[in-house]
């Protein structure tokens, strides 16, 4: 077990690397850097649309990077502390900024309808099990917690696995653009979802 926790701590760390890496385009602010080359009429048309973009892209940095601590094994007071801070700062920041920025850019995702409900829902989620999780721990409901935070966490880390599904699409299948992007915006963060439910009935 331990070896396969390592094997997917590396992947976290390469894959966190590329990310970084994506999210470094996005400085200084410009209003057509990468991505949003192809949404200018939602930055020209849509209010804030732009100012809550750059939200949404920076906080989600800080989110896989706070959420990761979570994972220290709690063996004295030391991790202890360094557990509830990075807790409190993955929580206020997915709360806050992450997941509200996330369903609000989902309204205006690129696709059809099924595309913008796909991030609809996992902002959604994502919200309600961050909030959970925090509830329960205040009830002192440890088990509950760690099961909620569990789902918040692996629906953090759809911002990595949406782009590991577009390498495989494109890679194997001739697929337009906007056909990967319908099936991407599924497949970033379900099989995450259903990945970690088996865990947790495993533990369980």
């Amino acid at each position: 077990m331990k070896f396969w926790k390592n094997i997917l701590f590396l992947l976290w760390l390469y894959l966190f690397i590329l990310m970084l890496e994506i999210t470094l385009r996005y400085i200084p602010i410009t209003s057509d850097a990468s991505f949003l080359a192809i949404k200018q009429n939602e930055v020209i048309n849509i209010p804030f649309y732009l100012s809550i973009f750059y939200v949404h892209v920076y906080s989600s940095i800080f989110v896989l990077f706070f959420g990761i601590f979570q994972f220290l094994k709690i063996n004295n007071r030391f991790t202890l502390k360094i557990h509830k801070l990075f807790g409190k700062l993955y929580f206020y920041m997915v709360i806050l900024f992450a997941a509200p920025s996330g369903i609000f850019i989902g309204f205006y995702a690129n696709g059809e309808v099924n595309t913008k409900i796909a991030f609809i829902i996992l902002g959604t989620l994502w919200l309600f099990f961050t909030v959970m999780g925090v509830i329960k721990v205040k009830n002192k409901n440890i088990l509950l917690h760690r099961k909620y935070m569990l789902r918040s966490y692996a629906l953090a880390t759809s911002a990595l696995t949406l782009r590991v599904w577009k390498v495989i699409i494109v890679y194997f299948f001739y697929l337009p653009p906007m056909d990967v992007y319908q099936i991407i915006a599924w497949l970033g963060f379900v099989p995450n979802l259903i990945f970690i439910e088996l865990y947790i009935t495993k533990k369980t």
